[in-house]
């Protein structure tokens, strides 16, 4: 296998260390919002005493709100409990590059108890590694890709705080999708990000313009799951510290302006045995040829997509994007090559796989994976057929079954579901409904500016 670029071992580590080429590891692991939290560690320190012993961090950042307020109603941890701390275990196989700091690497982390060293199941790493492990027991691994989509601003993040992120200066002008010469005014942000992703482990396909104004798509590579997540929340950090250090801002925001496109984050995935896809076989689906592998796990991952839909859709703002000829899946049916479809199945023989477009580009990726693998690993385990394939423009189908349409909806379906119990358990199941009714209740009692607009003067 080739060498991915910007990787590296401790071994190497060490050797740029002494070399004075790098100076700082930034060692991270995500929260439940998919942001990374961590320490930065002098180099020299990390390799003596952190690389294989691992470092601490207080287990309250599994259940702070996005204001990093502790949250009570969590049995994780608590003022009760005195906000102790769980250990952060190194991945090593994550050691990367980040190229756009100055002389730092950092690494992923395990979020694990600190007395046995097991994974902590809520943490969203560990609830993708337990599908991974569960795939892996069927005789399976797999393969995934994000397909993640954002929004370009020429204002800095802290000029847009202080506008409350009303009236700003869209990069682009005209919807772009696709136009090289939009695309061309926008290099100077997303060539630097190719570049650095590409530096730093994260190996790019391509970008392009999308379907709004200053929206954007990049494309990583294919690569084994668990290693696409690690490269999908890597690739919203380098975004996010790229555009900061440029003055401008970009945003993973489901629906950031009612009269723009939503930004989606569509997710592919497929499963392999040795080193050969098992999804290819002799069953013809419509225009596919495939096997019992890929109708019962198509079938599956469609069969648990209300219950599951709070990994997908993890946000108050994530269910204004689900709107008719918005390019955005509304009902739930699959076709091949049609963009209407909540799922749309595309490629052929190795490359045959199927792309969940409902999740938008807020998700989680350790979440939306885990979700995906649960729900279509099920239905292989249960032989769960998909509904017949559709035909034509879903989003005027009258009798195709709707994703959930708010996040009170599907964190109910989520908290009642005996699935998700039963794949994540009773705890996880517990403090994820609690997370999201946290963050329900945040919006519930906000006072938003289309109220103002409505009701200042006219009621």
């Amino acid at each position: 296998m080739t060498a991915v670029r910007g990787m590296m071992t401790a071994d190497q580590l060490r050797k740029q260390v002494k070399q004075e080429q790098i100076d700082t590891v930034l060692v991270v692991f995500t929260d439940l919002y998919g942001r990374f939290m961590g320490k930065r560690y002098d180099a020299e320190f990390f390799l003596d005493h952190c690389a294989e012993e691992g470092s601490h961090a207080c287990d309250y950042l599994l259940t702070v709100d996005m204001e990093m307020e502790p949250i009570s109603g969590y049995r994780f941890a608590n003022w009760e409990r005195g906000y102790g701390d769980f250990h952060l275990v190194p991945d090593l196989s994550t050691l990367r590059l980040a190229s756009w700091l100055d002389s730092t690497v950092m690494v992923l982390c395990d979020v694990v108890h600190p007395k046995d060293h097991t994974l902590v199941p809520i943490a969203p790493r560990s609830l993708l590694k337990q599908q991974i492990e569960r795939a892996s027991q069927m005789g399976f691994h797999a393969k995934a890709g994000s397909e993640l989509e954002y929004y370009l601003f020429q204002d800095s993040y802290r000029y847009a705080a202080e506008q409350r992120h009303a009236d700003l200066e869209p990069a682009g002008w005209y919807i772009e999708d696709y136009h090289a010469l939009q695309g061309a005014r926008e290099e100077y942000f997303n060539g630097a990000i190719r570049r650095h992703l590409k530096k730093s482990g994260v190996p790019v396909e391509n970008s392009k313009g999308e379907w709004g104004l200053g929206q954007h798509e990049l494309n990583v590579q294919y690569a084994p799951v668990l290693t696409m997540a690690d490269r999908h929340v890597v690739y919203k950090q380098c975004l996010k510290e790229v555009a900061d250090q440029l003055d401008v801002s970009v945003t993973f925001m489901a629906k950031y302006h009612s009269d723009q496109a939503g930004s989606s984050c569509h997710i592919h995935v497929s499963l392999w045995q040795d080193n050969h896809s098992a999804f290819p076989g002799d069953h013809e689906l419509g225009p596919i040829r495939c096997s019992d592998v890929f109708r019962w796990f198509l079938g599956g991952w469609i069969a648990h997509v209300p219950e599951m839909m709070v990994f997908y859709a993890p946000t108050v703002n994530s269910y204004k994007r689900y709107q008719a000829e918005s390019w955005a899946p509304t009902k739930l049916a699959w076709s091949y090559d049609n963009r209407t479809a909540g799922f749309r199945v595309v490629g052929h023989g190795q490359s045959l796989r199927v792309e969940c477009r409902i999740p938008g580009a807020d998700c989680n990726p350790y979440l939306a994976y885990a979700a995906a693998l649960a729900s279509g690993l099920d239905g292989i385990a249960q032989k769960i057929e998909p509904p017949e394939r559709f035909e034509g423009d879903v989003y005027t189908a009258e009798n195709l079954p709707h994703v959930p349409s708010t996040l009170r909806e599907a964190t109910n379906l989520f908290e009642q579901s005996a699935f998700t119990r039963s794949v994540f358990g009773a705890d996880v199941v517990e403090h994820y409904t609690h997370f999201f009714r946290v963050e329900q209740a945040a919006f519930d009692k906000a006072v938003t500016d289309w109220e103002r607009q409505r009701y200042f003067e006219r009621i």
